[in-house]
C-alpha cells in the first residue's frame, strides 16, 4: 500500500499481482474440482480493480495463494514495489515460505523489458505473444518491434530533430547579432585618451 494509507480505507481499489511470472490478474475461473484460479496477463492495463477485501479473499481462495501480491492502484505504491525493492522482498519471503519447487522455475527475471512491457501494455492486441515474450531469452530487439515503441522512437526523434533546429536557428541569430555588435564597436570613434 502507498505509505499515506489508513486502514479505514479498506475499499481502496487494487490489483492483485504474481508476482514470479510479472502479470496481473484479469479474472478467476474453477478447475474441475472447484479450486479458484486466477488467470493473469502481463499488463497492467488488462489488469482488473478489486477491493482491498475481496483481493484479499480471492488470493486466500486461490489453488496457489504463494504467487500473488496484493498491490493498491497508486503511483507511489507501485513506485515502491518496482523500484523501491518491493518486487524482491516479496519473491525472497514467498519463496522462503513455500514449500513449491515450482516457484523458482516460474520466476521471470525482472529486466528492463519485462517491466517495460508489463507496465505500458505493449501487446494488448496478442495475449499469447505478450506471455511468451516476457521470457528471459527475449531479446532487447523483440521489444523494438512493438507498435508503441516504435511510436515513442519517432517522437523522440521528431522531437530531437526540432530541438536541433532550434538550437541552430538560435546560434545563427547570436553569431548575427556578434557579427553586427562588431561593425557597431568598429564604427565608434576612438576614446578620448588616445587622441
Amino acid at each position: 500500500m502507498a505509505p499515506e494509507w489508513s486502514e479505514a480505507q479498506r475499499a481502496v481499489h487494487c490489483q492483485i499481482v504474481d508476482v514470479f511470472a510479472l502479470q496481473v490478474v484479469t479474472g478467476f475461473t474453477r478447475d474441475p474440482q472447484g479450486k479458484l484460479l486466477l488467470e493473469a496477463h502481463p499488463s497492467v492495463a488488462a489488469g482488473r480493480s478489486w477491493s482491498l477485501a475481496k483481493a484479499a479473499q480471492l488470493v486466500r481462495l486461490d489453488a496457489r495463494p504463494e504467487r500473488w501480491v496484493v498491490l493498491q492502484r497508486n503511483n507511489r505504491a507501485w513506485g515502491m514495489f518496482w523500484a523501491g525493492g518491493g518486487l524482491h522482498r516479496c519473491r525472497q519471503e514467498l519463496l522462503e515460505t513455500s514449500q513449491s519447487t515450482a516457484l523458482s522455475s516460474a520466476l521471470v527475471p525482472v529486466t528492463p523489458e519485462a517491466l517495460l512491457r508489463l507496465v505500458l501494455n505493449l501487446d494488448a492486441g496478442d495475449t499469447a505473444a505478450a506471455a511468451t515474450v516476457l521470457h528471459a531469452d527475449a531479446s532487447p530487439a523483440a521489444v523494438g518491434g512493438s507498435g508503441v515503441l516504435k511510436a515513442v522512437l519517432w517522437t523522440s526523434l521528431a522531437w530531437l530533430i526540432v530541438l536541433a533546429l532550434t538550437a541552430a536557428g538560435f546560434l545563427g541569430v547570436l553569431r548575427e547579432q556578434d557579427r553586427k555588435l562588431e561593425l557597431l564597436l568598429e564604427r565608434l570613434p576612438p576614446p578620448a585618451s588616445d587622441r
